[in-house]
């Protein structure tokens, strides 16, 4: 046995040696080329071109990104200097692990039935329950019963309610824990009050709430992981923020509420430990993953110039929400995927807690095929990515924390910005935070529009068969009703996709299914490609488009679509053809189809002046391009 070991261990400290060799004969034979080498081969390899038009990539944040970064880069940075568990926790707020709760909210309308939903959802992997409950349910009785079954020292329970209602409810949930005879120190969850979002988002004037805030911290005082203030702004990310906005407000709006805290005389410690920030995810992946860490890194800094008893206290308490705000009604399979990505951004991002909607929850009240694919989509990245279990998984990648330097210094910018107007209700009084997330709404819209922001399904690649059959964009219900006029601007807020989707859905009322026939003629390859583009153009009106292998002449085209009783004809063929086939398409076709050419030919004037007055190509708004054709078929 003895000798077996050690012809063993000789042979492992042979293999070692070779190896170590191997590596060492390497490393002398292959030097590492320098970043200005890289940057030499880059240029060669351009021919030319501009390297800062066509390498660098201007962010919609305010920062440049590099095509590539070294640790040099990383070696001059802050970030990765800390570690896991401690302050400022930019690498995340454990230190052995990288769990997170998978929530799921239900709207209560019956206590026993919402009961019973939530005890069934706790036996499929749901660790983090959200009730939102209306105001003229809340009572004592209401809660026993909602609250049945369910050990609140072993599950988040989380309450939404009228902000007028939430003081009351803190006090049933508090006499409700003492009844039951819980740890306090083993009670985790929220009550949401954020009187704040409804002044930014809705307009109207919820300050008289705001001394509620140290009631409400006085109320739960003694429950150190239960947390009554809540910073919204997941509203912000759904109305088209992008990252620096809804991070840069959602800090000044915590600190809002830090201010207003301390100043009623609640010490620094107890009122940072009661703030939740409920955020946003969306689809700009590494972006997203980069912006959890920041967040918690600059929380922690601003919580730190209260001068709280400990660190523990500026830690970020971090809900994630997927977005609503590029969710379509179209194709919402595709919705699946833009959830799966948001989600695993938040969860390498080190959250709290996450909320994965269901697909089909922007157009219908979901049900349960759809809302066990959302639990199981945070299930995947436990059970099977054990995306859990490694700490801070996006510590060390040089573009992670290249990102998360840059972010922080946009998003510290913003933040001094709102302080400097007077701090964050200031400024949401001012309109100064709503018209900004207004104008990026209106940008990006313009953007999709022009699909330089694409929505796969809406405004690219589009099912060219599928109907809306009945679908309807949801609309949000407030129990404080909605009849009272607006005291300051509010944030209009409307998905991405909502242009397009109400363009096909009026399309399709309209009873008239327009058909598109490709006229496609001469060179092969380029009358195939624009005929892939005029379709999937087309096809985001709704249209029905019929695509073709390609004619001999023009006449025999056009007879061809109107045999089919095509309502639109297109004629794709290459830049130097049309000027031989569009002008006598057009004159053959005489008025019996609208005709479009496909690309933006240099004899354009040509065509023009003969008459050709519809062109589809790259640089068209094709929203407005749409809606114009709409009104020539009389839709």
């Amino acid at each position: 046995m003895m000798f077996n070991i050690k012809i063993g261990v000789n042979k492992y400290n042979n293999k070692s040696n070779i190896m170590s060799n191997c590596k060492e004969k390497l490393f002398t034979e292959f030097t590492a080329p320098s970043t200005q080498e890289w940057l030499d081969k880059i240029q060669v390899d351009l021919k030319g071109a501009d390297f800062n038009k066509r390498m660098v990539w201007r962010t919609n944040e305010g920062f440049n990104v590099q095509p590539f970064y070294r640790r040099e880069d990383v070696e001059k940075l802050k970030t990765p200097d800390s570690l896991p568990g401690e302050f400022p926790f930019v690498r995340g707020n454990k230190k052995d692990n990288n769990e997170w709760l998978v929530r799921q909210d239900i709207s209560v309308s019956d206590v026993k039935a919402a009961n019973a939903k939530a005890l069934e959802l706790l036996t499929k992997g749901i660790d983090s329950i959200g009730f939102r409950v209306p105001s003229d349910m809340v009572s004592a009785e209401n809660i026993d019963v909602l609250l049945e079954g369910i050990n609140c020292e072993e599950v988040e329970v989380n309450f939404n309610t009228c902000k007028c209602s939430s003081l009351e409810l803190a006090n049933i949930l508090v006499a409700y824990f003492e009844k039951k005879g819980y740890n306090k120190e083993n009670i985790i969850g929220s009550i949401d009050w954020d009187p704040i979002e409804k002044i930014v988002i809705k307009g109207k004037d919820a300050t008289k709430l705001l001394p509620v805030a140290p009631q409400l911290v006085e109320v739960l005082k003694d429950y150190p992981q239960f947390r009554c203030i809540t910073v919204n702004a997941v509203s912000l990310n759904n109305a088209g923020a992008f990252i620096v906005q809804e991070t840069g407000y959602a800090l000044a709006w915590g600190n809002e509420y830090m201010c207003q805290l301390t100043e009623a005389g609640v010490e620094p410690t107890l009122a940072a430990s009661k703030i939740k920030f409920n955020m946003g995810i969306s689809e700009n992946y590494f972006m997203e993953i980069a912006k959890f860490r920041t967040a918690r890194m600059l929380w922690a800094e601003i919580v730190k110039q209260y001068e709280p008893k400990c660190d523990c206290a500026c830690k970020m308490c971090v809900n994630a929400v997927t977005s609503t705000y590029n969710m379509t009604m179209f194709d919402s399979y595709v919705n699946l995927l833009r959830t799966q990505t948001e989600a695993m951004s938040a969860a390498l991002g080190g959250v709290h807690s996450m909320v994965v909607l269901p697909f089909d929850s922007v157009y219908e009240t979901s049900n349960d095929f759809s809302e066990r694919i959302a639990r199981n989509q945070q299930l995947l990245l436990k059970e099977e990515s054990h995306f859990d279990k490694v700490v801070d998984p996006a510590a060390g990648s040089y573009y992670i924390e290249e990102l998360t330097a840059s972010l922080a210094t946009e998003i510290w910018k913003l933040f001094l910005k709102v302080e400097d107007e007077g701090g964050f209700l200031e400024a949401v009084k001012n309109g100064t935070v709503q018209d900004d997330i207004n104008a990026t709404n209106a940008k990006r819209h313009e953007a999709a529009a022009k699909r330089k922001e694409f929505i796969l399904g809406t405004n690219q690649f589009p099912n060219f068969t599928e109907k809306s059959e009945g679908k309807a964009a949801k609309t949000c219900k407030c129990c404080c009703g909605n009849s009272a006029e607006t005291a300051f601007k509010s944030i209009a807020k409307s998905r991405l996709a909502d242009d397009f989707e109400n363009l096909r859905i009026s399309v399709e009322n309209s009873g008239k299914t327009p058909k598109a026939f490709m006229l496609t003629i001469g060179n092969l390859a380029m009358r195939q490609a624009r005929a892939q583009f005029s379709c999937n153009f087309l096809a985001c009106a709704g249209y029905q488009v019929i695509d073709n292998l390609g004619f001999s002449t023009v006449e025999e085209g056009v007879d061809a679509a109107l045999e089919a009783g095509a309502d639109i004809i297109v004629i794709c063929s290459s830049d130097d053809e049309y000027a031989e086939y569009a002008i006598p398409a057009f004159k053959y076709l005489d008025g019996r189809a609208m005709f479009i050419v496909a690309g933006a030919p240099a004899c354009m004037d040509d065509l023009k002046a003969a008459g050709i007055e519809n062109f589809v190509h790259v640089r068209c708004n094709v929203l407005e391009t749409l809606k114009e054709y709409n009104a020539k078929l009389g839709i």
